[in-house]
């Protein structure tokens, strides 16, 4: 396992804790605030793209298809910004990446609530899969600061090499893996105390959360 000082900056578990957090918190921010839908992930909308698709719904089955594309041009913009980002001391591909994402995040929560909605959750489709694309790794290790389900798996795994085979590396890595969870949570958990004082602007905490991880790589 890679040391602490072979870690690049947008490697690190305090970058990945943060970006984490923003994850929880727009997660619960799609589902209790703009129509009850999980914006970061798109597995749900493919199922029920086929879903509707099979059923001849053809209208509806466009409906779910928008927030994957979405998500497949966020992909599309963040390897554009990866590729044409000039490489500086002062400013990364990644914070560009962060910085767009803020910059539609800050638009997203002017949007008013209700008929808004579905826009709005396209959007954060948008930003997600910019920053799962752009942050793939925490200290080596594969992961998603926007979802959950990959970061559990492989957790688990090496919680078991980890004790089972009395592997110190793995135990660490398992420990890395459960602290992103644990901040995932911790942001859905932000998200909920913050709607009902915020509403619609609860997105900014997101942003504000982005903004910090601009400056972790800063340092």
């Amino acid at each position: 396992m890679k040391t602490q000082t072979t870690i690049q900056r947008s490697e690190s578990l305090g970058l990945a804790a943060l970006l984490a957090l923003a994850g929880g918190l727009l997660d619960a921010y799609t589902y209790l605030c703009r129509g009850g839908v999980f914006a970061n992930a798109q597995t749900g909308n493919m199922v029920l793209l086929a879903i509707r698709a099979a059923e001849g719904d053809w209208r509806s089955a466009g409906h779910y298809l928008i927030p994957v594309a979405a998500f497949a041009a966020g992909i599309l913009v963040t390897e554009a910004l990866k590729e044409r980002t000039p490489a500086t001391r002062l400013l990364h591909w990644r914070q560009a990446v962060l910085a767009v994402e803020m910059v539609v995040l800050a638009a997203a929560s002017c949007i008013s609530l209700g008929a808004g909605d579905g826009a709005v959750n396209v959007l954060v489709s948008f930003v997600c899969a910019m920053q799962v694309e752009g942050f793939r790794k925490v200290r080596g290790h594969a992961f998603a600061s926007t979802m959950c389900t990959g970061n559990l798996r492989s957790g688990t795994e090496a919680f078991w090499h980890g004790v089972r085979k009395q592997n110190p590396a793995a135990r660490e890595t398992a420990r890395c893996y459960f602290a992103v969870i644990g901040c995932f949570i911790a942001g859905a958990a932000l998200g909920g105390l913050l709607l009902p004082r915020m509403g619609r602007w609860t997105a900014l905490a997101a942003v504000l959360l982005q903004l910090g991880a601009f400056l972790w790589m800063c340092l």
